[in-house]
Order: C-alpha cells, then sequence, then structure tokens
C-alpha cells in the first residue's frame, strides 16, 4: 500500500511548536534518519509514520504531552501556501473550510476533514490516521488547535467555539488547553472536533476576494491533480470509509465511485503496490485499531461499521489480524467497559450549561 505523506509545510509547523518547547529539532531529525534541508523545499513531503516517530521524540524528549497544542502559535494561513491562500480568499469561514476539505490531502494525506452544517452549530471533525505506526495524541491536538488559530488569523479576533471535543483522556492540567481553544473542553469524546456558531462561521471574511479565491481554486486544483495522478489507492480508501457503515464495499461500487473500471482500477492499485482485497482488509484493520480505543463503542457496533454483516466475520478478521480477540485488545489498551452506542453519535451541539 502507498505510504500516506505530509507536505514540508505540515512538517514545518511542527518544528516550529517543537522548537517554540526549547527542542533542537535538526538534532531530533538527525536521530530519526531524517532530511532537515528537505524542510525547505515547498514540494517535499515526509512518511506520515516518520511525523508519528517525531512527535513521540518530542514527548519523550520533553516531558510535554500536551506539546501539540503550540501549533496554533506558530502557523498562519500563508504556512499552508496555496492552501492558505484559498482560505483567505473565500468569503466566510465556512465556505473556507469547504474548501479545505477539498484541497486538505496538500497539507497532509494522514489527516481527513469532515464539515457539516447542523441546524444549531457547525462541526468540523478531524481525524489523523497512521500506516504502520498509530497516530499521536499530539497530532490530532495539533489539527484541532490549527484550525482554531487560523480562524483567528482569518477574521482578526479571538474566535470561541461552543466547544471542543477531544478524543484523549482529560490531561492532569487543563491550562495548555485552555489557553489554545478558548471554550468548554470535553475530553474522552468519539470525534477530534470543533463545534462553532453559525454567525462565526457565517461572518464576511476580513481578506475575501472572489478573483483570487477563483485564482487559488484554479492553483490548489492543478496541485492536488498532478499529486493525485498516482493515488488511486488513498481515493479508493477514502471511498471504502465512507461505504463500510452501509456493509462491505465491492470492488465494482468503488471502481463506480471513482469513475474507473473495475479492471482499470485493480491495475491502478497494482501499480502502487496493493490490491482491492488488501486495500480493504488493512483500512479495515487501521480502523478496527482506532474504534476500540473509543470505550463508549460497542464491539457489535464496531463490526457494522467495518462493513461486516455477521460480527463473527470480524472477530475473525480481528484474530489474524492481532492474534487476540477485540476484547482482549481493548483490555490491553485499558479501557473502561462500553457503554450503549446511543451515547456516541455525532455530539449534540448545545452550549454547555454554566
Amino acid at each position: 500500500m502507498a505510504a500516506r505523506t505530509t507536505s514540508s509545510s505540515w512538517a514545518t509547523g511542527i518544528v516550529k511548536s517543537l522548537e517554540l518547547a526549547g527542542l533542537d529539532c535538526a538534532a531530533l531529525f538527525k536521530q530519526l534518519g531524517l532530511d532537515f534541508a528537505a524542510l525547505q523545499d515547498p514540494d517535499a513531503r515526509f512518511p506520515q509514520d516518520d511525523m508519528t516517530r517525531l512527535w513521540r521524540l518530542a514527548v519523550e524528549q520533553s516531558g510535554n504531552p500536551a506539546i501539540g497544542l503550540n501549533m496554533g502559535k506558530v502557523v498562519r494561513p500563508a504556512s499552508f501556501h496555496v492552501v492558505g491562500y484559498v482560505l483567505m480568499s473565500s468569503p466566510t469561514l465556512a465556505t473556507g473550510f469547504e474548501r479545505l476539505v477539498r484541497y486538505q490531502r496538500i497539507i497532509a494525506e494522514g489527516a481527513d476533514v469532515i464539515f457539516r452544517r447542523l441546524p444549531d452549530c457547525y462541526l468540523l471533525i478531524l481525524t489523523v490516521h497512521g500506516d504502520l505506526l498509530p497516530p499521536t495524541r499530539q497530532s490530532a491536538e495539533a489539527s484541532l488547535a490549527t484550525a482554531l488559530a487560523l480562524c483567528g488569523w482569518l477574521t482578526g479576533r479571538v474566535l470561541r467555539p461552543i466547544k471542543v471535543l477531544i478524543q484523549g483522556d482529560a490531561p492532569v492540567g487543563l491550562s495548555p488547553y485552555r489557553e489554545a481553544f478558548h471554550g468548554p473542553l470535553e475530553f474522552n469524546a468519539a470525534h477530534d472536533a470543533l463545534m462553532f456558531r453559525h454567525e462565526d462561521m457565517d461572518a464576511p471574511l476580513p481578506t475575501a476576494n472572489a478573483a483570487m479565491a477563483t485564482l487559488h481554486d484554479r492553483f490548489a486544483g492543478e496541485y492536488l491533480a498532478r499529486f493525485s495522478e498516482s493515488q488511486v489507492t488513498h481515493k479508493a480508501r477514502q471511498v471504502l470509509c465512507r461505504m463500510m457503515p452501509h456493509g462491505e464495499p465491492k470492488r465494482g461500487q468503488v471502481a463506480q465511485s471513482l469513475h474507473l473500471s473495475q479492471r482499470t482500477l485493480q491495475r491502478r492499485l497494482q501499480e502502487e503496490g496493493t490490491s482491492f482485497q488488501a486495500l480493504l482488509d488493512e483500512t479495515r484493520r487501521q480502523l478496527a485499531e482506532q474504534y476500540l480505543g473509543q470505550p463508549r463503542m460497542t464491539l457489535l457496533e464496531i463490526a457494522y461499521l467495518l462493513g461486516f454483516a455477521d460480527p463473527s466475520n470480524f472477530f475473525r478478521a480481528f484474530r489474524r489480524w492481532f492474534d487476540v480477540t477485540p476484547g482482549e485488545y481493548r483490555a490491553r489498551l485499558g479501557q473502561v467497559p462500553p457503554v450503549p452506542l446511543s451515547d456516541a453519535r455525532t455530539p449534540a451541539c448545545t452550549t454547555p450549561a454554566r
């Protein structure tokens, strides 16, 4: 399977956030066998797992598990080149984030962005994926802090979300989180997400420019088209993630969604070092790891979210992947017993009681 990659612009943001904590990033890169000079190349990309190793080493050396929050202090819209300019020229934050969903793979393939307008709020869900290594908490929190910081830069004011949802456990010290997010915090959440008021997302941006937005859309689209030419694996994985909650995806369905014939899809996947069945199996394995890290998700729901019509097939696949049952795997994670999944749906957007 083709490895997910991260842009040099995002890697540079990580480096700046670590340097803010006093770490010698050139030394960290050398210790990890990474090319520090490649950060100067705007077209360079780093394997997602290398960024995971960087976060892990940074936490180990700094002793600061909240170090990912520094990302919000060092990034600017221009940090992300054409994607940042697309955001700046958008008429509102809402349209800017809709564009971010379209172009975020330019920044990092290891993250998925969902942006929805709900009846009483806008919901921005950020999901970080790993390859061979599971993603770090710091990577997800850096993404949340960056998204909110960009809102502040684009609007010219401190934007206070309705709620900030974080999948990780509540830390011992909350002050770094309160400083970074300016809003109510919910830990052990089903998603890493930000909830915004309609009026904040729909207000005109002072940097809006329709002509420049059209131009930046064209540049971003051309870049994404070039970047995506050999990335059928990534696009097929995204389709699989959308389809699995509705049952086991079939190769013909995925090919149709990608506007390819089944034969072409299989050939393109083979060229990228995988196959449809291998991609489906690996995607399920990765998602199973993430879902089992959520104590509020039942094993039955996880089986259905992964597209298994019969939960026993999920249990057999899981034992093949990890040589333990899902329950044993969850016990090793030290999770509390799951509660009914009716509590783990998309969170309500109401403002918490004071």
